[in-house]
């Protein structure tokens, strides 16, 4: 997890900048360079480093000796980048995955390079030879940048996070700051007297739609037992993959199925690659949390080395503020999950040494395991709701596992929205990955069913929200935000939150709560999220589960099978 920040165009004295530059200086501890491009004086590059691969070469902004008009900049990680130059027979002058970058530009151009990646990145790429800037982002915008176009002005920056370039201009730049679109990327000239000009957006490496033997009329389609050998093979690989790290790895274990199996296959896979350190887990919760107890249980099942980190609610609450200046967002579902991922990231950074974390991000959107799947009216509209999801996904979910853990240096790494594992699972029939029996994410459990791989009443455990497993049973994280809250709003403050707020306004006191301390940080910025993350087909009017009947029917029986 590094952070990147660049401007071009600007004419502006470059000591502002490096105070703009620094807001992101959590994402990466390790070093930081701002530096001007040779003979280019409106162009900047701001980088702050987290030392994952290759400590001595990996400094960045890049340039290599073969291509020194060529300057790069990225986040994220290229799980194929030895593949690659093994492929072309690059001549690399690094370990850095980064580095296959600027070879698959200067080999192919930019869009035979932005296709050939497999991984998780956001770049920032200037070619001085032909005056043109770059900027792009993966398939599912796992690693953030927000961008900032000023046309009249000729002025283009990027920054992992908006905190970095809000303000940055004049004051009308902030209308201009949004989120960059996943799958995506952007080409703009730099023009003589040194302003960038918008050219075109081009999309590329969307996993595929249409699964291959779907194509062929001729051949039978896969049976039931090809897709769960997929399953296990697809994710056991995603798991695989993000070993690629010279710092130590480990994992957020919340109890549930998605992270239990994350944390199960990388202790497996850990043991067979000789990793020379235990793997740490680590869980979260207020007393008498019902994922506590299931990661406990997971923990010694496969004997890592497991950290349980207890808050209280005044404690959670305290989190709050900073949680929303954290995130860059107001929703109440990603609020309410982030506190917990704060608190824990801020353990892991604090008492341990373990950089890179694990964690199950996304499984609940590709594999349908919210509990309002349940109620789908098809599989048709079930699937629907799951593309719709992953493509919102970057504005939600995933933006909370990257500020919560970026926040305190830390990398997050999340296998189940790998570019293959997400590809292949959308290929099943959707009437296959519907719940099924009453549980949802049905395929994914019946996948290692009978693997040994988890205790039954952990692989088979109904859906707990994360906002909701780290709560005690009696009462919810979400009731105890909201009884606070009940005394910091008023009835006649809440009543002018239609007026205040036009564009997503409050529906609940707990909305506006957060409300005010987003517009606090990042005002007349509410376009940043579209929408409040809901539940679908439910009459609901909270996004906790546990306002659900299929949560209520199940959750006393499984939380006796788990305590028992």
């Amino acid at each position: 997890m590094c952070g990147i920040w660049a401007i071009f165009g600007s004419n502006e004295d470059v000591h502002k900048y490096c105070e703009s530059a620094c807001k992101i200086a959590h994402r990466g501890p390790d070093a930081f360079c701002l530096e001007n491009v040779n003979h280019l004086a409106n162009c900047l590059f701001g980088f702050h480093r987290l030392a994952i691969v290759d400590d001595v070469f990996g400094m960045q902004p890049m340039r290599l000796k073969a291509y020194p008009h060529i300057w790069m900049m990225y986040n994220g990680e290229i799980y194929n980048f030895k593949k690659l130059r093994e492929q072309y027979k690059f001549d690399f002058t690094s370990n850095c995955d980064g580095e296959v970058l600027i070879h698959l530009y200067a080999h192919g151009g930019i869009d035979f390079m932005a296709k050939m990646l497999d991984g998780v990145f956001a770049f920032c790429l200037l070619d001085t030879q032909t005056k043109k800037v770059f900027i792009g982002r993966d398939t599912i915008g796992i690693r953030p940048m927000f961008r900032l176009y000023l046309e009249d002005d000729g002025i283009l920056a990027i920054c992992s996070e908006a905190k970095g370039i809000v303000g940055l201009s004049n004051t009308h730049d902030c209308a201009n700051i949004e989120p960059f679109p996943p799958a995506h990327y952007e080409e703009y000239d730099l023009l003589m007297n040194g302003k960038a000009m918008f050219v075109s957006r081009h999309k590329f490496h969307l996993y595929d739609e249409t699964p291959k033997w779907a194509l062929e009329t001729q051949t039978p389609k896969p049976e039931v037992d090809e897709h769960l050998a997929n399953i296990r093979l697809l994710l056991t690989e995603a798991v695989r993959k993000r070993f690629m790290a010279n710092r130590r790895i480990g994992c957020f274990l919340s109890g549930g199925l998605d992270s239990s199996l994350v944390s199960a296959l990388v202790a497996k896979l850990a043991t067979e690659e000789g990793v020379s350190y235990p793997i740490q887990t680590f869980s979260i919760g207020m007393k008498g949390s019902p994922d506590v107890a299931a990661a406990r249980k997971v923990a010694a099942h496969i004997g890592s080395e497991h950290h349980e980190i207890g808050f209280t609610p005044e404690e959670g609450i305290e989190a709050v503020e900073d949680v929303i200046y954290s995130l860059e967002s107001y929703d109440i579902t990603t609020i309410r999950a982030s506190v917990g991922m704060y608190l824990v990231s801020k353990y892991v950074k604090k008492e341990t040494d373990t950089v890179v974390v694990l964690s199950g991000e996304g499984a609940d959107e590709l594999c349908q395991g919210y509990i309002y799947f349940h109620m789908s009216p098809s599989a048709e509209d079930a699937d629907k709701e799951s593309r719709r999801l992953l493509d919102d996904l970057y504005l939600y979910d995933v933006l909370r596992g990257d500020r919560t853990t970026s926040a305190f240096g830390l990398e997050i790494r999340v296998p189940f929205l790998d570019h293959h594992f997400v590809s292949n699972f959308l290929s099943i029939p959707a009437k296959l990955r519907t719940p099924r029996h009453g549980v949802e994410k049905y395929i994914l459990r019946k996948a290692f069913d009978g693997s040994g791989l988890l205790p039954e009443e952990i692989l088979w455990r109904p859906k707990e929200a994360f906002s909701d497993g780290v709560s005690s049973t009696e009462k919810s994280w979400y009731q105890v935000l909201q009884e606070f809250i009940e005394t910091k709003v008023t009835d006649s403050m809440f009543e002018d939150a239609p007026k205040m707020y036009p564009f997503n306004p409050p529906k609940s006191k707990e909305a506006y709560y957060y409300r005010q301390i987003f517009e606090r940080f990042y005002p007349n910025r509410s376009s940043w999220i579209p929408y409040f993350w809901m539940p679908k087909w439910v009459n609901t009017d909270d996004p906790s589960a546990r306002t659900l009947k299929h949560y209520k029917e199940s959750d006393v029986e499984s939380s006796s099978k788990i305590n028992a």
